[in-house]
Parts: structure tokens; sequence; C-alpha cells
């Protein structure tokens, strides 16, 4: 479960909290497969008890079938994640960002940790989503009330690439109720966005990535497409594709009340990373999912996988012209988070249920992957690192 999702429950008078199971092994496995079979790594944080938690690793083959990495679960008190292809990033209590190195069959060893929350000049807060930029040079989070109760900033970190340790670069202005959520960067990797709503008034907002890998925040206001009958879109997340649009959900509310089911709008960035839009509460799709919890482009920029609290979907994504229906609901179990690899397979979570999805989904079909889903009780987030 991202964060952010904290904040937009507030608009629907929910409150959602950390969820904890007893912890429990897949309900799957096979043999272990040879590296060259391999096309993603797998992995899950959970908690098997109070106050602790451990990392799940799997491997994906072609298939989209999973096998549990020799030594999994490993140690690791964390919760939201980020990786490049050498380590792995776990945010620890709202306090630590640890790192792993990642083995060549996937295994993950804790080098170092640094606590990120000293940096936070209220100490009254601290790290919670974690993303990097597309080179996997800088690491983000953001940071959860860094200049005080309600408002939030982001951290930057630069990741020495020999050891995974992490070093303090910068924390950005104080971005108010709204930021924090994980950003999303298009294909220039100079701009990133993502979006939110509280009290039923939301706004998009975007970042700049300095040549140090700093943010800088971008002096924009995109315009939201008038609601139906006179109602207002709140928007929460983005998802870029591989060059410069982005795609932005939109529910609409009467206040702080939703009225109808969420719609997906794009996007179009210019040269300065300002963004406009041609969308319409006419020519916008509706989402089956009641309520958004993650959206997340496909490699290729061409399908767009967006999760909520009734299931998850796919949608083709056509650059600038409207986003188009593909799927019906793949699940209705409610999906928390959603990842894709390079081999056509998108991963999702559902807390609540305790599994842990796999779905082979390419412009043309899409199929539920053999041994799906997985049982881990107490999930709590999601990495994939694609290996082909």
């Amino acid at each position: 479960m991202r964060l952010s999702t904290l904040l937009y429950a507030a608009i629907f008078a929910s409150t959602l909290g950390t969820m904890a199971f007893a912890q429990q092994k897949s309900t799957n496995s096979s043999e272990p497969q040879s590296a060259s079979s391999v096309v993603a790594y797998v992995y899950v944080s959970s908690s098997p008890s109070s106050g602790s938690s451990q990392i799940n690793g799997y491997s994906a083959d072609s298939t989209g079938r999973l096998t549990p990495i020799v030594g999994s679960p490993f140690p690791g008190s964390v919760q939201y994640m980020a990786l490049n292809g050498k380590w792995l990033f776990g945010e620890d209590n709202y306090t630590n960002i640890d790192s792993f190195s990642i083995g060549s069959n996937g295994a993950l060893q804790q080098v170092s940790t640094i606590n990120a929350s000293q940096y936070n000049p209220y100490n009254s807060g601290g790290p919670g989503n974690l993303f990097l930029d597309h080179t996997g040079a800088t690491l983000y989070d953001g940071d959860i009330y860094a200049y005080g109760t309600g408002d939030n900033a982001y951290q930057s970190f630069t990741i020495d690439q020999s050891t995974g340790q992490l070093n303090f670069l910068a924390l950005g202005p104080n971005g108010g109720t709204l930021e924090g959520a994980q950003m999303s960067f298009t294909g220039s990797n100079v701009y990133a966005y993502s979006s939110g709503c509280y009290e039923g008034s939301g706004g998009i907002y975007g970042y700049r990535r300095n040549s140090d890998g700093s943010l800088s925040l971008l002096n924009i206001n995109p315009s939201i497409p008038a609601g139906p009958n006179g109602d207002n879109y709140c928007p929460y997340l983005a998802a870029a594709d591989t060059t410069n649009h982005v795609a932005i959900p939109l529910t609409p509310l009467n206040f702080v009340t939703q009225v109808g089911p969420p719609q997906l709008a794009v996007y179009t960035q210019d040269s300065s990373g300002n963004l406009t839009t041609t969308s319409t509460s006419a020519n916008m799709p509706k989402i089956q999912v009641t309520a958004v919890t993650d959206i997340w482009m496909s490699p290729s920029g061409k399908l767009l996988a967006v999760a909520g609290t009734t299931g998850l979907q796919v949608f083709h994504f056509n650059g600038s012209n409207p986003i188009k229906p593909y799927t019906g609901l793949l699940t209705k179990n409610e999906i928390d988070q959603v990842f894709w690899d390079n081999a056509n397979h998108l991963y999702a979570i559902s807390n609540k249920a305790g599994k842990l999805y796999v779905f082979t989904v390419t412009p043309t079909s899409h199929s539920q992957a053999p041994g799906s889903p997985y049982t881990i009780k107490s999930i709590q987030n999601l990495i994939v690192l694609p290996k082909t």
C-alpha cells in the first residue's frame, strides 16, 4: 500500500492503516529455476509478527510462474521499496532507509542504512514512498511532515554504486498537504509528476531533476477538466509513458463525496515541463475499481494498469489521444500496488486478501499466469526487478 493512499482516503472520511496478519509462506512453489530462465525478481515486504518485517523474494519465468529465491524470506524490517539493477532500498519504520545488495540469483543481503528522518528539519516525520530516476542514480522519498504536520516534501539521496550506501543530497521545498506520493518520470528523465487531493481540493504538481539529481519544484498549475453535472474532479497519482505523456486518474466529487467512477485523463509535457490536456469528462474512460490505489505504465508505454479498492483493470494507452478501455476487472479483490516486468507480466498485491497475483498481458491478450495467485499473509509492499 502506498503511503499516499492514507492521505487520499481522507477524501472519503475513512482511515487506512498498516495491515497486520500472521505470516505464511507461499502455497505455490516449484524447483529452483536456472538463471537463464528468469525474467524478473519479485520482492514483497511483509510483517510476520507485530513489530517485525521481512522480504519475500521470488524469481519469475517466461510464463510468469514464481519460484521462491533460495534463502527467502530475507531479513529486512522494511515496507516501501525501490531498486535498480544492483541495490534494493527499503524504508524502515519511517526513520531509516536500508540498502540491500541483490545477488546474481536475486538473494538479498543488507549492506548499509541511513537515518533519513534526521534530515527532517521539524523532527516530525520521515521517509515514506521510495522511487528512483530512470538511470537508478538517485533515490527519492516522500518526506512526510518534513516541515511540520501536513507539510510534506521530497528528499534526494545519491547512491554509492560500489557499496550501496546512500548519501543525503537535498530536501526539497515545503510541498504542503498534497505532496509526498511516488512521482513518475517522463522519458527524458528530467521531469517527474504526481497529484493529490485533500478534503475535496486537488492539484497536479511536478519537479525538475537537476544535474546533481536534486529536485526543483516546477511552477505549474495544470488545468483539471470540468466535472460532470457541475461536480469537480479529484486527481490522484500519475504514470508517465516512455516519451512525454502522463496519465492521471480523476475522481468526480461533490465536495468530498464521490459521485461517480474514476476516469483517466492524459496530459502532454512540453520542453519546459508544463502539462496540457485535451481530456474532458466525455472522452475520458471510466475505471471499474471504485477508488484508485495505484497506477503503473507498462515498459512499452502502450498499456496502463490501474489498481483500486474493487480490483485491477488494464487500459490501452495512446500517447496524447484518449485512453481506451481494454480489460474488465482481472480480479475483484482490492489491489494496493502493481508493477510490470519487461516480459509482459503484471504483478499485483492485495493487502486485504493476502495475495500476490501475476498476469500475462499484451496489447491483444491477457490471462492469469500459472500458479497465481500466491498466498502471503501480512503483505505490505511490492517491487519488481526485470531481468530481460
